[in-house]
């Protein structure tokens, strides 16, 4: 790989040292009713562990971390802390808000490198659970029920597991040795990942049950791209942003060809969308060598999904935005993007374009659906769950969570979500093993 190009894809944000993170952590007010908790998505003890972190008790601080979250050192990275914990630090008001992220990055870092806590593995007599997908729900289902005590196999179709964590989030925002090693912690609480196996096609859902499963949880995410229905579309340089960002993903890791990348150097870029996943697609074509990369919006600043902090890292990288503005043909020659005409305050213009982006949100992909009988989903293709057991669809013991049944939109949404299901999933279980106990089935 082009040694510039490695260096472009450094971690962007800088961690704490011992010295700065305790430093940082006493500046906590451990307050009567901690906002910074009521913000985040999943409960995190956050006063607790960043009092234990001042006194320098790291291994405490990531027990207590490790109470709620099976991925600190990705939500460390990645959350959004200015909407969430950081955005309720009652420190914000004085605009000097605890740098809860960076805090929590450091703690699961720092037990990474010293090897400071070894979960004790529960006995795995419970109940056996197919886990299928090993994105942030899946991951976050298959621990959480590890140490409930259940025996857990997580089905992944990719030839590595991290899903959206190792091939839809650029590695200069979140490092895949960071994904492979929270994924290494999963597994020592005795959770198996098996790899290259695709259900749907490997196997149906009914097989698995023939395995012996008593549950299954889906936490498959939204793998199929949405797109615009406008002329041009079909134009060799227009690529979805989640290809890009996977195919750039494979070519860091050595396993596809620079040239396999829908990415030429010197290439003016165009992304449609102004999510956090076209601030992604944007940052990376420029490290990828474009020219230039403008993103096109049809809302105001304001209205951007984007965090704030990505949209200013992508500004000051270069990317220009247009706000209030939309694609309305790709022009095209001989099958390859010459021109956009985009439109803004009802005027048309043309622009000089080499390639196009699409980030306009994605939507389940149907395999499993197609081959499974009894599972419903609504018009837009997303399973329907229940409120008791949370989780359950339509088929019995098949449970689903995150963006497969649209209640997400971030990793630690994700992981909200599948630990709702994943007591749904328990409840169901134990009460199956007890009902076979009271009749004697098997």
């Amino acid at each position: 790989m082009n040694k510039e190009v490695v260096q472009s894809f450094q971690e962007a944000s800088s961690s704490y040292g011992m010295r700065e993170a305790i430093a940082e952590a006493k500046r906590c007010l451990r307050c009567k009713t901690p906002q910074c908790r009521t913000g985040c998505p999943i409960e995190n003890d956050i006063p607790q562990w960043i009092h234990e972190l001042s006194m320098g008790n790291l291994g405490n601080a990531m027990r207590i971390i490790n109470g709620r979250s099976n991925l600190p050192a990705v939500c460390g990275r990645v959350c959004a802390h200015e909407r969430q914990c950081e955005g309720h630090c009652i420190l914000g008001k004085k605009e000097q808000a605890l740098h809860i992220g960076k805090l929590e990055r450091f703690i699961a870092d720092f037990d990474s490198q010293m090897g400071l806590i070894r979960e004790a593995v529960a006995p795995k007599t419970r109940g056996k659970v197919a886990v299928i997908g090993s994105g942030p729900s899946g991951l976050t289902a298959a621990g959480d029920l590890a140490r409930m005590g259940f025996m857990v196999e997580i089905f992944e179709m990719e030839p590595v597991a991290g899903g959206v964590l190792m091939f839809g989030i650029p590695e200069y925002r979140l490092p895949k040795d960071v994904v492979r090693r929270e994924i290494r912690r999963i597994e020592e609480l005795g959770v198996v990942v098996r790899c290259n196996t695709t259900i749907g096609k490997d196997y149906t859902l009914d097989d698995l049950f023939d395995l012996g499963f008593d549950a299954i949880f889906i936490g498959t995410g939204t793998g199929k791209p949405r797109t615009l229905d406008i002329p041009g579309v079909e134009l060799q340089e227009v690529r979805q942003a989640i290809y890009l960002l996977r195919l750039v993903s494979l070519f860091q890791a050595g396993n596809v060809q620079r040239q396999e990348v829908p990415l030429t150097q010197g290439q003016r870029v165009f992304v449609i969308g102004c999510g956090n996943t076209a601030m992604d697609a944007a940052r990376t074509a420029l490290r990828m060598g474009a020219a230039s990369v403008q993103v096109i919006y049809h809302r105001t600043m304001n209205e951007m999904s984007a965090l704030r902090a990505e949209y200013n890292d992508a500004l000051a990288e270069g990317v220009r935005f247009h706000w209030q503005s939309n694609i309305v043909e790709i022009c095209g020659q001989d099958g390859h993007v010459r021109s956009l005409v985009i439109e803004h305050a009802g005027q048309r213009r043309e622009e000089q374009a080499d390639a196009v982006i699409m980030a306009v949100g994605q939507m389940p992909a149907s395999r499993i659906v197609s081959t499974t009988r009894g599972l419903e989903v609504d018009g837009r293709g997303y399973l329907l769950t229940r409120e008791k057991p949370y989780g359950m669809t339509t088929r019995k013991g098949v449970f689903a969570g995150g963006d497969v049944v649209n209640h997400t939109a971030t990793v630690v949404h994700a992981m909200q979500n599948a630990k709702k299901v994943v007591e749904g999933i328990a409840q169901y279980v134990d009460a199956i093993k007890l009902l076979e106990t009271i009749t004697g089935e098997h």
